[in-house]
């Protein structure tokens, strides 16, 4: 059931949704695959990058376009963010699976408990 078509279809939209308020959906992306999928991890990450770059390219034409993103003020972040996935995905290739596992287990933890406690700063 939880394999069919549909589902699939149904799980993209919502990751998609999320995506698009700019909040991921990356990350459960990559456990519907690994967990309930039972696609290995590699390939899940694969997929995760691909699902990321379109869903990335497509809302960031759109704010670009409604003027809310300024390509200046991000270039910086761009470019470095480039370089650190180059690298890191080349590092990658040399990492124990169980080591990346378990670091992207440890970033979820972190990541939902920063969600779960965040207070925005009050202004001066």
């Amino acid at each position: 059931m939880l394999n069919s078509f549909p589902v699939s279809v149904v799980i993209g939209l919502l990751l998609g949704i999320l995506a698009g308020l700019g909040t991921g959906g990356g990350s459960l992306l990559l456990l519907w695959l690994t967990l309930v999928q039972g696609i290995d991890s590699e390939i899940a990450r694969t997929v995760n990058l691909l699902f990321f770059l379109t869903s990335a390219a497509i809302v960031s034409i759109l704010r670009l376009k409604s003027g809310n993103l300024s390509l200046r003020k991000i270039l910086p972040g761009i470019l470095a963010g480039c370089v650190a996935a180059a690298s890191f995905s080349i590092l990658g290739r040399y990492l124990d699976t169980s080591l990346l596992k378990k670091g992207f287990g440890v970033l979820l933890i972190v990541t939902g408990t920063r969600e779960l406690f965040y207070r925005p700063r009050k202004a001066r």
